[in-house]
């Protein structure tokens, strides 16, 4: 798979709400070494707390794998050519037999934070999803994590997953995080094979 985001040329920039950011996608084998500890330290400072308070808790040598995965899709946010403010980490991947984009990240240093960048890097997501023909857009969100939990559900219109604890009742109430989806229009009933 080339760059996802090349079909997309407007959504190659961000400029709206005092923001002026170019945006890339790229696989983790092309970024910078600077540019992957960049993301590693931003997604420390703003998780770290959410993980401890959940059953996960934080271990920065299993995040920095996770973050490394061969299988790993960065779109990365640029103030400039060199000062890199947002990321999602993403991944094409299988999930109960269905073709899915997971997003396993998106996080935004404090300065962009409410100017719309967020929401506009998951419409990306949505967009690349229904290019390749996914079925849904799926993400874990901690519920304790009120903000992102609100953000997704009602902001993004998310729904909670069939695969979610709280659904399948594997944990259910005890489980401290959800797992979210939205479906493509190759994810929609039509299109199933239920």
């Amino acid at each position: 798979l080339g760059d996802p985001l090349e079909a997309f040329p407007v959504f190659k920039k961000y400029d709206r709400n005092g923001l002026n950011v170019s945006i890339e996608c790229k696989r983790v084998s092309g970024l910078e070494p600077a540019t992957v500890a960049w993301a590693f330290d931003l997604t420390k400072t703003n998780m770290q707390t959410m993980y401890e308070q959940s059953e996960w808790g934080w271990k920065d040598r299993e995040k920095r794998e996770e973050m490394t995965d061969d299988r790993a899709w960065y779109l990365i946010a640029w103030e400039s050519s060199s000062v890199p403010v947002a990321f999602s980490h993403f991944r094409f991947d299988v999930e109960c037999g269905d073709e899915v984009l997971y997003c396993y990240e998106v996080q935004l240093e404090s300065k962009v934070r409410r100017k719309g960048l967020g929401k506009f890097l998951i419409q990306i997501l949505q967009l690349m999803a229904n290019s390749t023909q996914m079925k849904k857009v799926m993400l874990t969100v901690f519920k304790h994590n009120h903000g992102a939990y609100q953000f997704f559900r009602e902001a993004l219109q998310f729904e909670i997953d069939d695969s979610s604890p709280s659904m399948s009742g594997c944990c259910g109430e005890d489980c401290s995080y959800e797992i979210l989806s939205r479906r493509t229009k190759f994810g929609d009933s039509q299109h199933s094979h239920a």
